[in-house]
């Protein structure tokens, strides 16, 4: 099959869906009450988390990763009794800013999710992060962190995507 032709097909099909995926998520969130939801009730919604990782006080945090289409990452916290205790949008400045030089990959993880994409450099010994999000009202932006050959935070950067 021709290459450009099989791009032609496949790029507008998978703009469609992220575009559906990303719809949806304001109707799923409206089903999910803090203190009310349950896990099971997440997992109906969202389906299965990208992650789970260890939150203070026993909590569970589930990862719900949009990248690389979609412009947010949703953390989802479970309290020890099973109920959702908090859903957050995590790709915004203020998260931004708590991206401090020093900082161990996997509390950058944490914090924002699962990157976008991973660009390694070789001759630096280096390797970039990129994040996708909007900075309103509708300003498509990359949030690029470099993390050294320890994977420890190096700096940031933010620029505004070039939609190509």
């Amino acid at each position: 099959m021709n290459t450009n032709f099989h791009r032609l097909c496949v790029l507008p099909v998978a703009v469609v869906l992220a575009l559906a995926l990303s719809a949806c998520d304001p109707q799923r969130i409206e089903q999910l009450e803090e203190g009310v939801a349950t896990e099971a009730d997440v997992r109906a919604q969202f389906g299965q988390p990208e992650n789970i990782w260890d939150g203070p006080n026993g909590e569970r945090v589930f990862e719900y990763n949009r990248q690389p289409s979609g412009h947010q990452n949703y953390m989802i916290s479970i309290g020890p009794d099973g109920k959702m205790t908090a859903l957050r949008q995590v790709l915004t400045p203020t998260n931004f800013a708590r991206v401090t030089p020093g900082m161990p990959m996997e509390d950058l993880r944490k914090l924002l999710g699962k990157p976008m994409k991973r660009t390694p450099y070789e001759l630096s010994r280096e390797e970039a992060w990129d994040w996708r999000y909007m900075q309103p009202p509708t300003t498509p932006m990359i949030f690029t962190v470099w993390l050294d050959k320890d994977m420890r935070v190096v700096r940031t950067a933010t620029t505004v995507e070039q939609i190509k």
